[in-house]
């Protein structure tokens, strides 16, 4: 193997490491985000049931 081949590899192995720890940030902020948007549903919602009641 040249070395310039393996020293591709590893710069190759790397951006894949790089790309693949973003990918898993990516998912844990759209998780982060689905779960404030729960909360919020549920706020909301209390808000209007308890609104209704009193009507």
């Amino acid at each position: 193997m040249d070395p310039i081949d393996g020293l591709m590899e590893i710069i190759e192995g790397k951006s894949k490491a790089k790309t693949k720890q973003k990918q898993k940030w990516r998912e844990i902020e759209q998780l982060k985000e689905k779960l404030e948007l729960e909360k919020e549903i549920e706020f909301y919602n209390g808000s209007v049931e308890h609104l209704l009641e009193e009507y």
